[in-house]
């Protein structure tokens, strides 16, 4: 874990103000003003936009007016520079009447406290504890329910979530109750672990330090800010970068827009500020955390909303979000607190009137409304969306970027990538990204367009593009509003450690099971609603047990069975793929912002592998008795197995369909995107065909006997030649294939090489599945 030595002599303090107090920590300086991305806010207008700073110092903390209009007054003093402590009054504007703040000690620390000499780093930049107690003699139980010592009205706590406990030499220790989100030391997940003075304890959105004697609560309420230091993503080695050391701040409540042309950066941008792909250099700030390094709980307080639709659009707006809080809320919320929360965000969202339509009906910016509305559950502090307006009628976009406004003026603080210029005017901060990724500007979007020396939009993405030679970022250093909005917002230390190089400890998915129950019902509701799906998986094996039933005739015999049973099995291929083939490609964008919030990979593949397996069987079950109920199989008495010989080739057909279903989620794992999946789906149908052993001579053929192992097609057709006995109803050097043999071991050998087959494809979708995780978890 990165470690941050902080100022020796700079005590933590609590500044507080009419109405209001915070803990101020010495990793960091606070600005005072008028200016409402400042840490403390006077709206007075005796005091400047930007009127004084507060840093730590080595002799404590120094207070420094920054030019203002009417003087910064420390205990009834003007000041320029002055050492402040526990005690002092501020005073801006007026000695004697002007907005006021003061400084005193941290409750239960001595005034004279100092840091211990290495504490964990970025632990943050909390706001004025909401409550400070005891540490316990024994035990405090912490969770959502009221019979807890402390009591985290939170969805993302579970009911008795965690304990913190006093050791026998005086320490203490925090433990996990088996909880469904976690419990975290500085970052960390942690099941059990022992607590320093200083450490942070994160349980959902609330967090719990170590101060002196005491415990101190803080709640992360959603006014939070961002800074990003000299961000850099290189590709190629490092031949190539994306993005050159990129530094800017974002305020609480701030509604930040990120523009620029094509490759300029925008996207690389939002994976690095999410987590998804971390940059390669330079540091995220989470209110004063470093992302990476805490990502494993930050992630939770952070929602993404990409340009692809992320819930399943056969579903009506009130299921599906009904499912998502189910994955995301633990497996002890009431029904009732689920749906509860759930209403509450159709109604912050005006989806009252859609909440039983489904998504596919909706217009683009009530999906995108839904599409925020599932991030919103979770009540995340930091809000990011990519291309929301992406397609939408100029009216659309307004309506949507009203949306955003009204969400950071809630309290969140909202990043939108966007290529559309329309309406900025809403926005707080605009970042304009030249080729490159490279700031052109960042500042009030008023002042944009007069800054990089252009009338309209038009023009200056027509100059992005064709003037190569303009150093678009250096003018921008050199100019006034590089100072104001970037260097003088951002003036605190900085981390010591490279994220680049951070190593990131996720939980494990808590509550699999819980996880799969839930998927296996929405995937089963998902299907049942896609009425092309449910067309196709009724009338393909009709179909395919037909022309079986047209081939075999009323008899099995030396001119019907082999073609008869080739287009069995060729039918139970292309039931097993067919289903499969799309579903997992159609779903990245879901299962990528599922996963990135706590979605067991397990429990997802599982989840499409007992509800597909279960349609398969029943498929290839329908597929066997079309085909073949009132055939003469050409057999007397028992199969190979001594079962009922259409019971022994309807179990192969089975598996056999089993297994193709397999090897359909392994090739949509495996594709870029949905189209890519039917080309394939030919492929690997006329590859079952050519190496079922039907039409080609394997055995005893070097390379391709060996290749067809790997071929499911090849053992089921040797299980059903095997059942009725293949040779004695018709004889030729194709049917001599030692695998057709009419006997209980080598029946058994080719079912339980599709079942091998199974397995191993499998665990390859297993493993495709977290190529198309966010970077940081891969890690």
């Amino acid at each position: 874990m990165g470690r941050r030595l902080l100022p020796s002599s700079a005590p933590e303090l609590v500044l507080g103000t009419k109405g209001d107090s915070q803990v101020i920590l010495p990793s960091r300086s606070y600005h005072f003003g008028r200016d409402p991305m400042g840490e403390v806010v006077c709206a007075d207008p005796r005091v400047s936009w930007h009127h004084a700073v507060l840093r730590p110092a080595r002799g404590g903390w120094i207070l420094a007016d920054a030019g203002s209009a009417n003087g910064t007054y420390a205990d009834g003093r003007r000041v320029r520079h002055a050492q402040v402590g526990p005690g002092s009054v501020i005073r801006f504007g007026d000695p004697d009447d002007g907005p006021w703040v003061t400084l005193s000690s941290v409750p239960g620390a001595p005034e004279s406290r100092t840091a211990p000499a290495e504490v964990p780093s970025a632990t943050g930049e909390f706001r004025s504890p909401i409550l400070i107690r005891p540490l316990p003699v024994r035990t405090i139980r912490i969770g959502r329910s009221p019979d807890n010592d402390l009591v985290v009205d939170d969805l993302l706590v579970s009911r008795d979530h965690a304990e913190l406990r006093a050791r026998p030499d005086g320490s203490y220790e925090i433990v996990d109750l088996g909880s469904h989100n976690g419990t975290y030391l500085n970052g960390q997940p942690v099941l059990r672990a022992v607590v320093q003075q200083g450490d942070i304890i994160g349980i959902g959105h609330a967090d719990f330090r170590l101060v002196g004697n005491e415990l101190l609560e803080f709640v992360d309420i959603g006014e939070v800010s961002l800074s990003v230091q000299d961000l850099e993503v290189r590709v190629d080695d490092g031949r190539k970068t994306l993005l050159e050391r990129l530094s800017f701040p974002v305020g609480e409540k701030c509604l930040l827009a990120v523009v620029g042309p094509s490759g300029s950066g925008k996207s690389t941008l939002l994976n690095a500020l999410t987590g998804l792909r971390p940059a390669d250099g330079g540091t995220v700030l989470y209110d004063g955390r470093d992302l990476y390094r805490d990502y494993a709980e930050l992630r939770q307080r952070i929602g993404l909303v990409p340009q692809e639709d992320i819930l399943h659009s056969q579903l009506s707006v009130r299921r599906a979000l009904s499912y998502a809080a189910e994955l995301r809320f633990p497996a002890d919320t009431d029904k009732t607190e689920r749906q509860s929360r759930v209403d509450e965000v159709i109604s912050d969202l005006g989806l009252e009137a859609r909440a039983d339509q489904r998504i596919h009906s909706l217009s683009g910016g009530q999906r995108k409304r839904v599409s925020v509305a599932l991030e919103l559950l979770t009540k995340p502090s930091l809000l990011f969306l990519d291309e929301p307006t992406s397609g939408l009628d100029p009216g659309m976009d307004r309506s949507v970027m009203k949306m955003l406004r009204g969400l950071a003026d809630d309290g969140r603080t909202v990043i939108v990538v966007t290529h559309s210029v329309l309406n900025l005017d809403v926005c707080d901060r605009l970042l304009v990204l030249a080729p490159g990724g490279r700031v052109a500007y960042y500042g009030p979007p008023d002042k944009t367009l007069p800054t990089l020396g252009f009338d309209h939009w038009p023009e200056a993405f027509e100059a992005f593009e064709h003037d190569k030679e303009r150093d678009w970022a250096a003018e921008y250093r050199a100019s006034p509003l590089h100072d104001e909005y970037i260097v003088e917002a951002m003036e605190q230390p900085r981390p010591r450690t490279c994220p680049g190089h951070a190593t990131v400890q996720l939980p494990k998915p808590q509550s699999r099971t819980v996880q799969l129950g839930t998927l296996i019902r929405r995937y089963a509701a998902v299907l049942a609603s896609d009425r092309t799906f449910l067309t196709i998986m009724v009338a393909l094996p009709f179909v395919m047990g037909a022309m079986a039933r047209a081939l075999a005739g009323s008899q099995l015999n030396q001119n019907t069975a082999l073609n008869a049973l080739l287009i069995l099995c060729v039918g139970g291929v292309l039931t097993g793929a067919a289903n499969a083939v799309r579903e997992l490609a159609k779903e990245r964008a879901i299962y990528q912002r599922e996963r990135a919030v706590g979605l067991s990979r397990a429990a997802y593949l599982f989840s499409k592998i007992v509800v597909l397996g279960a349609i398969t069987v029943g498929q290839a079950v329908v597929l066997t008795l079309v085909g073949l109920s009132g055939v003469g199989l050409g057999i007397h008495g028992r199969g190979a197995v001594s079962l009922p010989p259409l019971l022994e080739i309807t179990l192969a057909v089975a598996l056999l369909s089993f297994t193709s279903m397999m090897l359909g989620l392994l090739v949509s794992a495996l594709v870029r995107k949905e189209e890519g999946t039917m080309p394939l789906l030919v492929f690997v149908t006329l590859v079952q065909v050519v190496f079922c052993g039907a039409l080609l001579k394997l055995n005893g053929v070097l390379g391709l006997e060996q290749l067809s192992w790997l071929v499911a097609s090849r053992w089921a057709f040797g299980a059903v030649a095997g059942t009725v006995d293949l040779h004695a109803i018709a004889p030729s050097t194709n049917t001599a294939d030692p695998l057709f043999t009419h006997s209980p071991g080598v029946w058994g050998l080719n079912m339980g090489m599709m079942l091998v087959l199974s397995v191993m494809e499998g665990i390859l979708v297993l493993r495709m599945l977290r190529r198309h995780e966010p970077a940081i978890m891969r890690k």
